[in-house]
C-alpha cells in the first residue's frame, strides 16, 4: 500500500453572490438545513494553510474542493495544491449541492487522490507538530473506538447520526466487534474508557464519541460503502441541503471502525469547542497550543456585533503561533 497521505479540506465563500444565486433557488427546501450561520465566514482559511505548512510539511498533495470560487490571497501555483470543483468529482445528477454531506461521501472520486487521506473541514486547525503517524500507522487510519451515547449541540444533526447507527446495527454484531479489545479497550483513550464499559449492557451500538476533528480514511472504504449501501448513499447524495434522511461521513467512520481496519491515537491529541458568547476559551488553546488538532465550532448564539469581534480575537490568536505568510499565500 503506498505511504503518501493527502489533506482534502471542504471549503464554501458564503459572500460570493452568483453562489448565493444558485443556492436561492434551491432554498424552499423546508426538510433542509440551509441556515446561512454554516456559511458564514471567519476570513481565517489562511491560517489552516500556515499551520499545514508549518506543522505538517510532509503531507503529499492538498485537495482544495470548492463550488467554484477560490480565496483572491491563494496561490494557486503552488505544486502541493490541486482545486477541486464540485462539478470534477460528484456525479452531475447531484449536482448542484449545498449539502457537506453530499461532498463527504463523493471524496473517493477526486482525480489523483491518495489510497490515505484525512479530510477537514474549513473550521478544523492544525496547531502544532504532527507525525504522519499521527493519522496513519501500518497503512489504517488512526482513530479512536469509544462507545457513547449519541449527544449533540445542533438538534439537526440527531436523526443523521440515528440513520448512521441504524445501517452499522444492521451489518455488525456489537459484542463481535468489541472482542478485539486493544482496538476498543485501548488505555490510550484514557477517561473515554469510561463511556464504553458504560455501554456494554446495551446489546446494540448506541453510539459513537465524535471527535470533531480531522478525520484519516481509506478510500477503499468509501468505494466499499458505494458498492453495498448505494440506494442510501444516493438519496442522501440527492438532497440539495442537508435532510434528516441523511448519512454523513461519520457512517464511513463507524464502517472503519467496526470492521476494526484502525489502528488506536490519544483521545487528548485533538478538542472541539462551540463558542458562544465568550471566545477567551478558544484563544487559550490556539496561543498556547494546548492540543495538536482544534476544531472552532461557529453558533447561533453568536450575533453579527459578537461575530466580528470573535473573528478578530481568533485571528489575533492564529498570529501568535502562524505569523509567516505559507507558500500557499501570494
Amino acid at each position: 500500500m503506498e505511504n503518501k497521505i493527502d489533506f482534502v479540506i471542504l471549503w464554501v465563500d458564503g459572500n460570493d453572490p452568483k453562489w448565493q444565486a444558485e443556492k436561492a433557488k434551491y432554498s424552499n427546501n423546508k426538510n433542509g438545513d440551509s441556515r446561512n450561520i454554516r456559511f458564514r465566514d471567519w476570513d481565517n482559511l489562511q491560517y489552516w494553510f500556515r499551520g499545514v505548512e508549518k506543522f505538517t510539511p510532509w503531507v503529499n498533495k492538498i485537495h482544495f474542493v470548492t463550488w467554484g470560487h477560490i480565496p483572491k490571497w491563494l496561490n494557486t501555483k503552488n505544486p502541493k495544491l490541486n482545486i477541486v470543483k464540485h462539478s470534477d468529482f460528484i456525479p452531475k445528477e447531484y449536482l448542484p449541492t449545498f449539502s457537506s454531506h453530499v461532498i463527504e461521501l463523493n471524496l473517493h472520486r477526486i482525480k489523483g487522490l491518495s489510497e490515505q487521506f484525512v479530510y477537514f473541514n474549513d473550521d478544523t486547525f492544525i496547531t502544532d507538530y504532527m507525525k504522519d503517524e499521527d493519522f496513519f500507522k501500518n497503512g489504517l487510519p488512526r482513530d479512536v473506538a469509544i462507545e457513547s451515547a449519541v449527544s449533540t449541540t445542533d438538534p439537526t444533526m440527531l436523526p443523521i447520526y440515528y440513520n448512521c447507527l441504524e445501517v452499522i446495527n444492521a451489518k455488525f454484531n456489537k459484542r463481535k466487534v468489541e472482542s478485539y479489545r486493544k482496538n476498543w479497550f485501548n488505555l490510550l483513550y484514557g477517561k473515554g474508557l469510561i463511556r464504553t464499559f458504560l455501554s456494554l449492557p446495551w446489546k446494540y451500538f448506541i453510539g459513537f464519541y465524535n471527535c470533531h476533528c480531522p478525520q484519516p480514511y481509506l478510500k477503499e472504504t468509501f468505494e466499499i460503502m458505494w458498492k453495498n449501501y448505494n440506494d442510501i448513499l444516493s438519496e442522501t447524495a440527492s438532497h440539495k441541503f442537508r435532510d434528516k434522511k441523511d448519512v454523513n461521513q461519520y457512517l464511513l467512520r463507524y464502517w472503519q471502525l467496526c470492521t476494526n481496519k484502525f489502528v488506536p491515537r490519544k483521545l487528548k491529541i485533538s478538542n472541539a469547542i462551540t463558542l458562544t458568547n465568550d471566545d477567551n476559551e478558544v484563544c487559550k488553546y490556539i496561543k498556547r497550543q494546548k492540543y495538536k488538532m482544534l476544531c472552532i465550532n461557529d453558533s447561533s448564539k453568536i450575533n453579527e456585533q459578537d461575530f466580528l469581534k470573535f473573528k478578530n480575537d481568533i485571528k489575533t490568536s492564529f498570529e501568535t503561533i502562524l505569523p509567516e505568510k505559507s507558500s500557499f499565500e501570494k
